[in-house]
Parts: structure tokens; sequence; C-alpha cells
């Protein structure tokens, strides 16, 4: 991410995808880091993703903590 627009673009994209915690998205500019929970038996990591890279950007994974 170089600006807040692309922050703000990344973040309305994730918060209209079905099963994303609309609440729990939190994009990080400084880190260029996108935190959130979802269901996954609604969408899947790599649904997520895809409208992430849709959107022109680049996804590295990063860990993954379960609570």
């Amino acid at each position: 991410m170089t600006c807040p627009s692309c922050m703000q673009k990344i973040e309305n994209a994730t918060k209209a995808l079905q099963g994303v915690q609309k609440e729990s998205v939190k994009v990080l500019f400084n880190s260029s880091k996108v935190k959130l929970d979802f269901d996954d038996s609604a969408i899947t990591a790599e649904a997520i993703e895809k409208a992430v890279t849709t959107l022109g950007y680049e996804v590295k994974k990063s860990q993954v903590k379960e609570i």
C-alpha cells in the first residue's frame, strides 16, 4: 500500500465479502497488513486473497493465529 486511498479500497473490498466480520477488518497502513476475522464455513481465505489481488495488490501470507 502506498497511500490512504489504497488502504480504503482494501478495507471496503474485504468488508463487502459475505462471511467476513466487518467490524473486525483492520488495514494497517504502516505495516501493509490486513487483519480480519471470517467464518470459514461461509468464505475461504483464498476468496479473501482474490478480492485483494483483483484490486491489483500482492498478497503475502504471514502467520495465522486461531483463537
